[in-house]
């Protein structure tokens, strides 16, 4: 199924490996803020960064990992898509919920919210399709992947900047 997919699936998730590193030093931008704030900032923002990276980690492991039958690709995918989906609809909600003077825009409302919950919908789409489709599977799975991992890396940069530019 992944035959033909190996490079693309060891770049994909060896850099969202090496994203999960940077992350750690982007939440070292968060010393210094107020404990609630970064506290809140860190549950709702930095680490749905880190579970997105670690899913495009996670599953392009698994599409390399020698001689894994289809079945087992597609539970383990669709156990990761279910996860994902749980995971960022919470996280929507909590990103909708807040109330005060750091009240998300539309764009961050879109990308950490809404954008993972519908990739992570569509992921489960993929999962399903491993056993009726396995090459369009592969194909949307690695679509799905980069999409994340595309999604994380604005989300990082996002953050990034903005702890930078609201450092008292």
């Amino acid at each position: 199924m992944f035959s033909d997919w190996e490079n693309f699936y060891l770049i994909v998730g060896g850099g969202a490996g090496a994203l999960i590193g940077v992350m750690f030093i982007v939440a070292t931008l968060s010393a210094g803020l107020e404990e609630s704030r970064a506290s809140r900032g860190a549950r709702i923002y930095i680490t749905p960064i880190v579970f997105h990276f670690a899913i495009v980690l996670i599953i392009p492991t698994m599409a390399v990992a020698p001689g894994l039958p289809f079945a087992a690709v597609g539970v383990l995918v669709a156990l990761c898509a279910t996860l994902g989906f749980i995971y960022s609809f919470v996280t929507t909600m909590r990103i909708f919920g807040i109330k005060d003077l750091d009240v998300p825009d539309w764009e961050d409302k879109t990308y950490y919210g809404i954008m993972p919950t519908i990739a992570y919908l569509l992921l489960a789409g993929a999962a399903g399709a491993v056993w009726f489709a396995p090459m369009s599977a592969a194909l949307w799975i690695a679509i799905l992947m980069l999409g994340i991992l595309l999604i994380g890396i604005r989300n990082a940069w996002d953050g990034a900047t903005y702890l930078v530019s609201h450092k008292s």
